[in-house]
C-alpha cells in the first residue's frame, strides 16, 4: 500500500464549501477546509483554511495555516502562518507567528506577531 507523503497529505482538501453554497455553523475538522462560497460561524482545525477569491466568511478561525484570497470578517488565530493574497479583504484581528501580505490587500484590524520561543 502506497502512503502519500506529508506534503501531499497537507494539500488534500478534506472539506469544501463550493461557490454558490452557503453554510452557517461550527466547523471542526482535521485537515484542509476550502471556502469558495459563503460561510458564517466558527472554524477550528489543526490543518489549513483556504478562503478562495469568491469566498466570503464571517467567522473566527483557529488553524495552523490560513490563506485568504476572498473576504473575511472576523478574527484569525494561526499557529504557523497567515497569507493574504492580493485579492483579500480582511476586517478583524490576527494573531500568528508569521504573516505574508501581497500588495493590494485591504486589511482593517490589528495584527500581533507571536514568534515561537
Amino acid at each position: 500500500m502506497v502512503r502519500p507523503n506529508k506534503q501531499t497529505e497537507d494539500n488534500i482538501v478534506n472539506s469544501i464549501i463550493g461557490e454558490g453554497s452557503e453554510f452557517k455553523g461550527e466547523f471542526k475538522i482535521n485537515g484542509l477546509l476550502r471556502i469558495d462560497g459563503k460561510f458564517q460561524g466558527t472554524i477550528e482545525t489543526n490543518g489549513k483554511v483556504l478562503i478562495g477569491q469568491s469566498g466570503e466568511a464571517v467567522t473566527d478561525i483557529q488553524a495552523k495555516l490560513v490563506v485568504v484570497g476572498g473576504s473575511v470578517r472576523g478574527n484569525i488565530f494561526a499557529t504557523e502562518r497567515v497569507v493574504f493574497l492580493s485579492t483579500g479583504v480582511i476586517k478583524g484581528n490576527i494573531i500568528t507567528p508569521s504573516l505574508i501580505m501581497e500588495e493590494g490587500v485591504a486589511f482593517e484590524g490589528n495584527c500581533t506577531i507571536n514568534k515561537r520561543p
